[in-house]
């Protein structure tokens, strides 16, 4: 599975190559060492735009031009207009300018490519920018931030599904749940707490009762699986859409907003400069990794999904431990809402869509036989970082989210094929069979419907 992660990670890094430029610290010291180059003593005027990478940049830029002993005329971000009247103004002033230092959004302005000609204090000014450079998109750092971001909450999801396809069950209401923790919790700290005005008491309170209702929920899943024999599949099926119809309900359709900045800590938060939801990801799994390896808890999630009926026998409390097992991941799933919540600055019910499939392919990819009685939490963390570095380099190389959908439904195919292939259910024969069907099945299926519906494949 590493092996296969890291193969991802370098298929999508160059799949995602392109010419970019500099920014940063490195734009504003190749700038500096350019202008730096033949002489000192220049007047140099600094041009950007309204960003704030941008205006980080030209700040650094001003600074280290002034150690060199070159003369900053003024520094100007903002918009055309704006360069325009500092130009006219410099003009007025008789002040030359020797070089003026764009960024590259800057450098396409008609005004700085018309400045030597209509400006006479530019009619010798050197235009530097920064250069650029080829390199991944995947790999930069707002794009792993997201990554970040986003495999907390599916990894989260993961342990307590892990848990619960190894006692040989299912949970399709997960991402429901997500839904219904982020809706009320940001409605009880709207209504109780005051939002703005919330202290971290309630706003801690407020997200330990969404979690503790989700948990109930998860409760009340056991328990129709247990005690009244229902499978889960249609038990959680169930659950999923009260939980997601109690979503809309309390949140009238609309979202929630939570102005509390406060209550962004725990999904925005940094400690460190790690997110503070990728710490509380990591604390889970290694309490998760002691109780399924080191606890008669975990011995007896394992020997249930082995074989329930001996492990009854052999005396292990059946009912209890699957109520347990459903009941953590509804509390889980609900700790997965009200981090969406807090990183999305409120609920509703939209949140959580479709994470029941992420959470149980990264399951499954993780190596988690669907059979039960086997599986383990270190390959579920493997497993949720592979689904979300996918769903990254699909959205990266344009891979719209319908397509992204089949492709992960091949992903789950795929992962319990190479499971029944590799206990030797499945012979080579047959594999190079399904394989060829799929390749048939698939390229007629796009054939047919490419040539009815063309607009949707262009």
């Amino acid at each position: 599975m590493i092996l296969v992660l890291l193969f991802l990670i370098a298929l999508f890094s160059v799949l995602t190559v392109h010419q970019e430029e500099l920014s940063g610290s490195a734009a504003a010291e190749m700038m500096a060492k350019s202008i730096s180059l033949e002489e000192a003593g220049k007047n140099v005027l600094i041009i950007s735009s309204t960003s704030e990478d941008e205006i980080e940049m030209t700040q650094l830029l001003e600074e280290l031009l002034q150690q060199d002993g070159h003369t900053v005329l003024a520094r100007v971000n903002g918009d055309p207009p704006q360069a325009g009247a500092k130009l006219r103004e410099l003009e007025d002033l008789g002040d030359p300018v020797n070089v003026l230092a764009v960024t590259g959004n800057v450098s396409g302005w008609s005004l700085i490519n018309n400045a030597s000609s209509r400006f006479s204090i530019c009619s010798n000014a050197e235009i530097v920018q920064p250069d650029s450079r080829r390199f991944p998109r995947f790999l930069k750092r707002d794009n792993l931030r997201n990554i970040a971001d986003r495999i907390s909450v599916i990894a989260i999801l993961a342990i307590g599904m892990t848990m619960v396809i190894i006692t040989a069950g299912i949970d399709l209401s997960v991402g429901s749940l997500i839904a219904l923790a982020a809706v009320t919790s940001a409605l009880f700290i709207r209504e109780f707490g005051g939002d703005a005005d919330a202290g971290p008491v309630v706003l801690i309170g407020c997200s330990l009762l969404a979690i503790f209702i989700c948990g109930l929920m998860g409760f009340f899943s056991g328990t129709l699986s247990t005690t009244f024999m229902i499978t889960p599949f249609i038990a959680t099926l169930a659950m999923m859409m009260i939980a997601r119809g109690l979503a809309y309900k309390f949140s009238n359709v609309t979202t929630i907003p939570v102005t509390n900045e406060s209550f962004a800590w725990l999904g925005k938060g940094r400690i460190g400069g790690v997110p503070v939801s990728v710490i509380v990801m990591t604390v889970l799994y290694v309490v998760a990794y002691f109780i399924m390896h080191r606890t008669t808890l975990g011995r007896y999630i394992y020997a249930i999904g082995g074989n329930t009926e001996a492990a009854r026998l052999s005396g292990v409390p059946v009912k209890k431990v699957l109520v347990l097992v459903y009941t953590i991941c509804g509390l889980l799933a609900g700790l997965g809402g009200v981090i969406t919540a807090s990183n999305l600055a409120g609920g509703a019910a939209t949140y959580g869509d479709y994470y029941e499939l992420y959470t149980i392919a990264a399951v499954v990819v993780g190596g988690t036989s669907l059979m039960g009685g086997e599986g383990k939490i270190v390959g579920t963390l493997i497993g949720a970082f592979i689904i979300a570095v996918i769903q990254s380099g699909m959205n990266q190389i344009g891979i719209e989210s319908n397509t992204q959908k089949v492709v992960f439904g091949l992903v789950i195919i795929g992962a319990i094929v190479s499971e029944k292939y590799k206990r030797r259910e499945i012979s080579t024969t047959n594999m190079i069979y399904l394989l060829g069907a799929i390749a048939v099945v698939g390229t007629g299926i796009y054939l047919i419907l490419n040539m009815i519906y063309p607009e949707n494949f262009n």
